[in-house]
């Protein structure tokens, strides 16, 4: 798993990387590297203490413990031996699997054993099952994030190629991490979004904000806008909706029409008479950073 110049990396997908489970669970070719079909004592399995994920929801185990007390295990776990502990094994992909399999009173689940797989590999394909699957919270993936900076000195744009993210995403991501305690219960509770926290990230009291922003339920666009205001000293913050565009004739309509199916995107043209804006609405980072290489190469 070396790339050229000596960097590692997963680079081949998470198929590849959690390596091919369901092929190796059928046709295990070298001993050495996969071990497939094995049932192992559920109590000789050990959680990864980097697992990414922290929080695993009540309903969905229950729901998986239900499912495999009517069909098992379909999928195995992915594992390598335990790093100090004979005869045990830590789970790289598949926790989640692991606890449903507790709950539904089952003595032994089917792995899959990787012996070649180090703490780094470990830890980047836990990052990218969770984050693929979006089973992650915000903090969650922030964290992570900074796992591999700070522990294995990946760059950002190393884990953005990592991840399969953009490197705006990472940087917007470990962004949260600076907020106060506050403001990060918030976000972790679900009384504030990824979008909210960002937004009120480099404001003089973000903590006050994140009030604010409950207590009124303010919108992204309305947060960013008191964010806005709070670093203008002597002015009141203005909560105000956006303005609705006017919407020109048919030609202009058609416009929009050509441009939202070329960019993939919601595209308005609000016109006048000659005078105006184009506006172009995303709903992820990565949309915007498509839009930001589309208009660069212009």
């Amino acid at each position: 798993m070396t790339e050229p110049g000596g960097r590692r990396g997963l680079g081949r997908g998470l198929s590849a990387l959690l390596g091919e489970v369901d092929a190796a669970a059928a046709d295990a070719r070298s001993e050495d590297r996969a071990t497939a079909g094995r049932e192992v004592p559920i109590e000789l399995l050990r959680r990864n203490p980097d697992q990414p994920r922290r929080s695993f929801s009540d309903a969905e185990l229950e729901e998986l413990a239900h499912s495999i007390k009517e069909k098992g295990v379909l999928q195995p776990l992915l594992v390598r031996p335990a790093p100090g502990a004979p005869g045990e094994y830590q789970i790289v992909a598949g926790e989640r699997r692991w606890r449903a399999s507790q709950q539904a009173g089952l003595r032994s689940v089917p792995v899959v054993i990787r012996a070649d797989l180090d703490d780094l590999d470990v830890l980047e394909i836990g990052i990218i099952e969770n984050v693929q699957r979006q089973d992650l919270k915000p903090l969650e993936e922030a964290q992570a994030y900074k796992t591999l900076m700070g522990k294995f000195g990946r760059t950002q744009e190393e884990v953005a190629k990592t991840v399969g993210k953009s490197r705006s995403h990472i940087a917007n991501t470990l962004r949260l991490l600076t907020l106060p305690a506050a403001v990060l219960t918030a976000l972790d509770e679900g009384r504030i979004t990824p979008g909210h926290a960002r937004a009120i990230a480099t404001a003089p009291d973000p903590e006050q904000l994140a009030q604010t922003i409950v207590e009124r339920d303010l919108s992204v666009r309305q947060t960013e806008a008191l964010a806005r205001d709070a670093v203008r000293p002597g002015r009141a913050p203005e909560i105000k909706s956006a303005p609705s565009p006017r919407r020109g004739d048919a030609d202009t309509r058609a416009l929009e029409q050509d441009l939202s199916e070329s960019l993939g995107l919601s595209v308005v043209i609000a016109d006048r008479d000659g005078r105006g804006e184009v506006r172009i609405v995303y709903q992820t980072l990565e949309q915007l950073d498509a839009i930001c290489r589309k208009l660069s190469s212009i």
